[in-house]
């Protein structure tokens, strides 16, 4: 059975992601970009065409509400021919027979956009983290736009990359962190940038999850592949490895590094979303895992699985006149000390079971769930929380807004950017840098104990065994 160690540097590489050096200028590391086509922009009374790489589980989600609205699915692409089946049903029961058998469909993203990347003006990507970057570029080579799950990509240097080649073919791009569209999000947001905490210096943010397995190892052994499952096209870019039933495909693949980003990628860019935008967070300057479980499995550092609980320490550089901020950031039901934050137990009882909270000079501001719809705020001296609608420092007529609303929602935002009537709230000016922080986070999972410098600027840790982790493993036919 292959193994791959986590902390040497990662083999098979491919195209310039080979000569990465530590010491050089990151630009020269990324492929040449090149285009066949002019970004596939359309009118607002026009349909866009729509080719979906993950059919199945979130991708259901991200390109129904599209469809619904009256876009044209042109191509069905999931490595699991179960889901294309469940859609062209439903492709079947809202637009005929004569349209579903226009709809084409594949397990391997490659060949779907070499037949028909033509055909769209848009790709969802809606896959594990390991193929969402090799998908979404190839896309946006042939002038398609791209509305990508979150996390963007599953290593730093793919999320520069995947920013590179949108700036260049000048295509529109979505990370789905969906609750970026709701209105009590960018309530909370222009709140915060209001400056009504004063200086804001702590930020804490924390999850439940993970909900699927880590702090595991990899089984042995294989398993008969499944007759409708692609397992090449399932581990499309990464280090190939024997199929096992129920292991990997289709859900708990999120805690493996080669796969996913565990609870941390997964999560932080919802739970991370308000305080990253309402600070306005740039470069992480320093990284450091201050608790961990899961990293030691059956006496032997496990270099499979990202751990079952940690707590994170990243610290945010100084930026447009704001402090510095030390942002901690807890998964597997970890949380901070309910010491640390009086009015929310006054106010709720307890810690919520995932949230953040953000700490400044004239009070504090905590988020109760996942998406930062919702937000209490307490002023220093004021015993308790009260909602960010019903505090009177908080209210409309104090802080005007000066944020867009999403009429629509995150998905179809996403299409009326196509049709040039919108802007994405998530496309690479605010997906791009939050990611590269979590990034550095999950890479700071597999050093505990220690703290890392990150370079942004030069995109390197000045670490050996830390930057062999800021590139991906690109299998030999998947380049990209």
């Amino acid at each position: 059975m292959f193994q791959m160690n986590r902390r040497s540097f990662v083999k098979g590489a491919a195209l310039a992601v080979s000569s990465f050096a530590v010491n050089g200028c990151v630009e020269d590391t990324y492929p040449s970009v090149s285009r066949s086509v002019a970004p596939k922009f359309r009118d607002a009374k026009e349909k866009i065409k729509i080719g979906v790489v993950g059919v199945g589980g979130k991708g259901w989600s991200d390109w129904t509400p599209m469809f619904d609205n009256g876009e044209d699915i042109v191509a069905l692409c999931d490595v699991d021919r179960k889901p294309v089946e469940r859609a062209l049903k439903y492709i079947y029961e809202r637009r005929g027979a004569e349209y579903a058998a226009k709809v084409k469909c594949y397990s391997d993203y490659r060949l779907m956009l070499d037949e028909c990347g033509k055909l769209c003006d848009a790709v969802t990507v809606s896959t594990p983290d390991h193929t969402h970057g090799p998908a979404a570029i190839r896309a946006m080579r042939q002038g398609c736009h791209v509305y990508v799950q979150k996390p963007l990509v599953r290593t730093i240097w793919e999320a520069h990359y995947f920013e590179k080649v949108a700036k260049e073919c000048g295509v529109v791009t979505q990370m789905g962190n969906q609750g970026s569209a709701n209105s009590g999000l960018r309530r909370n947001v222009e709140v915060l940038q209001a400056g009504v905490l004063g200086k804001m210096t702590e930020v804490h943010v924390w999850t439940n999850r993970p909900i699927w397995p880590q702090g595991i190892l990899r089984p042995d052994g294989s398993d008969p592949i499944p007759e409708n499952l692609d397992w090449n096209s399932w581990i499309g870019t990464a280090p190939m490895r024997p199929y096992k039933q129920g292991v990997y495909h289709t859900f708990k693949w999120r805690g493996f590094f080669d796969f996913g980003t565990g609870a941390f990628g997964d999560m932080a860019c919802h739970t991370m979303n308000v305080p990253f935008r309402g600070l306005k967070l740039g470069a992480v300057e320093s990284v450091e895992c201050v608790k961990i479980e899961g990293n030691v499995v059956d006496g032997r550092v496990n270099d499979d699985t990202y751990p079952s609980k940690s707590i994170v320490k990243l610290h945010y550089a100084a930026r447009e006149g704001m402090p510095p901020v030390t942002l901690f950031w807890y998964d597997g039901n970890l949380k901070p000390s309910a010491d640390i934050m009086p009015a929310v137990i006054n106010t709720l009882g307890s810690v919520p079971n995932t949230g953040c909270l953000i700490i400044g000079d004239k009070g504090m501001m905590v988020s109760t769930n996942d998406y930062g719809a919702e937000a209490y705020v307490a002023l220093n001296g004021e015993a308790k929380m009260k909602s960010v609608a019903k505090h009177p420092a908080c209210a409309e007529d104090v802080i005007k807004p000066f944020l867009p609303r999403a009429a629509k929602g995150h998905y179809l935002e996403f299409v009326n950017a196509v049709k040039g009537t919108d802007r994405c709230f998530s496309d690479i000016d605010v997906s791009v840098p939050m990611l590269e922080g979590m990034l550095v986070g999950c890479i700071g999972q597999c050093f505990p104990g220690e703290k890392l410098a990150w370079n942004s600027a030069r995109q390197t840790f000045g670490n050996r065994k830390a930057d062999a982790l800021i590139t991906p493993y690109i299998r030999q036919g998947w380049e990209y």
